[in-house]
């Protein structure tokens, strides 16, 4: 049972004042060529009035190479906004971070032994200061291309979490996502209640879908989500046996016509990790690019950009 306050996102929303477009780098490097920053290496050698000047020196034209294409890219990030009919051009995310975040289970989500037995860490948010949520999509039933299109092109990070029975309808379109540089990660064969079985029951869904991944992707996940966010000792105790590193839940959940939350104040932090399904019209009165529109309105609005979660792991 997913463990969230349910709050439908009306006009009680917060909103921000309206976000500007990170474009520092860019501006920084017309101010550098504009002031001069880049050191003439003789200054009392200029031409003549009418002779040819001088080549760029070699530092200046990488600097203005490099402005030049930050500049580009955030030409094409506009018109992808406004292709997808989005309320303001995404935000930038920050470099990652150089040290990871020390991540700890959240409290009230240990198990029996959790910390003595070193098992995976628990969490819904990544401790950071850093204004970026985490986007995550589980599943696999809905395989629209149109989806693909519009994360490539607004270049929004994204974490999925796959079940064997939903993806094996279609391998190649996930395949078409990992070379997106999407990390595909686990949430079990069959999408079961896992501390409904035994732990031989949840060690064969968890690393039966390591096996899966593996084979068809070429990586071994280090993340699990499991099914519902209902785990146990043994589901946990499973998944590190089958190599699992971290299990993130989720502290909001997003779906084409609202969003629900986990927390008291209904409102997003930093390092929250956002949930929302591979789903279409079949179950929501949308697409997953609705759903998407819905997810980047709010957090650009509120001053947030979405970041890679493996970046901060």
């Amino acid at each position: 049972m997913r463990q969230v306050v349910q709050n439908a996102v009306g006009q009680g929303e917060k909103r921000a004042p309206k976000a500007r477009t990170r474009l520092f780098l860019p501006a920084l490097a017309a101010t550098a060529l504009a002031s001069g920053c880049v050191q003439d290496p003789d200054p009392g050698n200029h031409p003549a009035a009418g002779q040819q000047p001088p080549l760029q020196a070699p530092a200046a034209r990488a600097l203005h190479s490099y402005a030049a294409g930050l500049e580009a890219a955030h030409t094409a990030r506009v018109a992808a906004a406004k292709r997808w009919k989005l309320r303001r051009v995404p935000l930038t995310p920050p470099p990652p971070p150089a040290r990871k975040p020390h991540l700890t289970t959240r409290k009230g989500f240990e198990v029996t032994g959790h910390r003595a037995l070193d098992l995976p860490p628990v969490f819904t948010t990544v401790p950071t200061r850093d204004k970026v949520v985490f986007l995550t999509i589980d599943d696999g039933a809905e395989k629209d291309p149109a989806f693909l299109r519009m994360m490539s092109e607004l270049k929004i990070p994204y974490t999925a979490f796959l079940s064997d029975y939903l993806v094996k309808e279609d391998y190649g379109y996930f395949k078409r996502m990992r070379d997106r540089g999407v990390t595909l990660n686990n949430h079990t064969l069959h999408h079961p209640y896992l501390p409904g079985l035994s732990y031989a029951r949840q060690r064969q869904e968890i690393c039966g879908m390591q096996d899966v991944i593996e084979k068809r992707y070429g990586t071994r996940p280090a993340l699990f989500r499991p099914p519902f966010g209902n785990y146990d000792k043994n589901t946990l105790l499973a998944a590190k046996s089958c190599g699992i590193k971290h299990v993130p839940l989720w502290n909001e959940e997003v779906f084409v016509d609202r969003w629900e939350y986990r927390e008291w104040d209904r409102a997003l932090h930093p390092g929250d990790i956002v949930l929302s399904h591979f789903r279409g019209r079949g179950d929501w009165k949308g697409t997953m690019p609705d759903m998407i529109r819905r997810f980047l309105d709010k957090v650009t609005a509120e001053g947030y950009a979405v970041a890679k979660l493996e970046d901060y792991l």
